[in-house]
């Protein structure tokens, strides 16, 4: 059930926290050979779903192309390895095609709770991108904007 002890001399003694299989869970070493396993509890959104007009800006834009909003969220959820606007346009396209772009966000949401440890809240996830999906997108906006992300679109890219 418990993995072998590890030798005396592992982890250094400095050893404050190292990442362990998922991004809220950590080892921190208790004693020269022993570890422990802490998870991080979910936290909560710095905003709530309906406080849209915290930015009526974003609020305006969300309304009238969520495309837009949805490709900003998602290069920044995946890290740069999609363009915001090839996420927009294939949001777009779902959204022409299918009327449920809300199904392709809603899968965002859950990326970006998992990376920032976010409770999921009022309800699922995908509950809060089908009733209410553009105070979802505008959440998600505010929230990333809070963390120190700068939402501006870069037309050199």
């Amino acid at each position: 059930m418990y993995p072998p002890k590890p030798e005396s001399t592992y982890p250094p003694a400095t050893a404050t926290g190292v990442p362990v299989s998922s991004a809220d869970q950590y080892y921190a070493p208790s004693g020269p050979a022993a570890f422990q396993v802490y998870s991080q509890a979910p936290g909560p959104w710095s905003t709530g779903l309906c406080e849209c007009f915290d930015d009526c800006s974003n609020c305006l834009i969300t309304c009238f192309c969520p495309c837009i909003t949805f490709g900003q969220i998602a290069e920044i959820v995946d890290k740069g390895s999609t363009s915001c606007g090839a996420s927009g346009a294939l949001y777009a396209l779902i959204m022409w095609v299918t009327g449920c772009g809300c199904l392709y966000s809603c899968f965002y949401r859950s990326k970006l709770r998992a990376q920032y440890s976010l409770q999921e809240s009022p309800c699922n996830d995908c509950l809060v991108h089908c009733c209410c999906e553009t105070c979802a997108l505008c959440q998600e906006y505010r929230e990333l904007k809070r963390r120190g992300f700068d939402m501006v679109i870069d037309s050199d890219n």
